[in-house]
């Protein structure tokens, strides 16, 4: 199988598990694995990568974006939502910046990544049969408070397996706030997020760029941008019908299958 083909492939994977409680580094990394890819500046590969994800949002919440940026000078709702996302935005640069090289070096590998997909699951699983009642229904009016306790958890997704979906949207779960609400303040909040790790891994890793690799990331991009364009609607239908259990059981049936190929090589 062609490098090419293995990009769009591990694109559309990312867009299809970017913005679900799974783990599309977790995917990547396995799936990748799998097909034995490996480019120049590949741990760059798999972040920046999500940029096609990212723009899947914009275009999808192109009007509401659009809406909260003309009037931020007069609208206090505008500005409330802009500030949150700022504020749950921030934990991850601090940590990103100052522990970056060290995740990537000791936790994008099988066992970690099969332990928080299991870890992660059965903490759904729990929220879920113990959700708290709703306090916030709407995803753009979250006090600063809550806003700033989901960029914390947000900050768990930094390793592999653990999902930044999972950790902000059931943060956001267990301090009140509506299914429906917390997946699209996820959605929002990976807008500067996942631009900042990009920007981040493409400072760090220029100097190992070909060519070919530049190629390989903006086809990826292109098929993530298709696949999250198709998954996020459908997402939220299924979310708000659904909840996350059936997430929760697939991490952690993929979790065991994981660890037992390992125990088995």
């Amino acid at each position: 199988m062609s490098d090419l083909v293995i990009a769009i492939i591990l694109g559309i994977l990312e867009g299809l598990t970017e913005f679900l409680p799974v783990s599309s580094t977790a995917h990547q990394i396995l799936a990748a694995d799998l097909m034995g890819f490996r480019v120049a500046g590949w741990d760059a590969f798999v972040v920046m990568i999500q940029l096609g994800a990212i723009l899947a949002i914009v275009v999808l919440y192109f009007g509401k974006l659009w809406n909260v940026l003309v009037t931020l000078p007069t609208d206090h709702r505008s500005r409330l939502f802009a500030a949150g996302i700022i504020i749950a935005f921030l934990p991850a640069v601090a940590l990103g910046v100052l522990f970056h090289s060290q995740i990537k070096e000791l936790l994008f590998a099988p066992l970690p990544i099969a332990i928080a997909l299991i870890v992660g699951g059965v903490i759904i699983i729990v929220v879920e049969r113990n959700l708290p009642r709703v306090k916030y229904a709407e995803s753009d009016q979250l006090p600063l408070s809550v806003c700033l306790k989901i960029g914390i958890l947000q900050c768990l997704a930094m390793i592999p397996g653990t999902s930044r979906s999972g950790a902000t949207i059931i943060g956001a779960l267990l301090m009140g706030v509506e299914r429906r609400a917390a997946a699209e303040f996820s959605f929002f909040l990976a807008i500067p997020t996942m631009l900042g790790a990009f920007v981040y891994d493409l400072y760090k890793n220029w100097s190992v760029f070909t060519p070919d690799s530049a190629l390989l990331i903006g086809v990826g991009s292109l098929a993530a941008f298709v696949a999250a364009l198709l998954v996020v609607r459908w997402a939220l239908g299924f979310i708000a019908r659904h909840g996350f259990t059936p997430f929760a059981w697939y991490r952690i049936a993929l979790g065991a299958v994981i660890l037992v190929a390992l125990a088995l090589r």
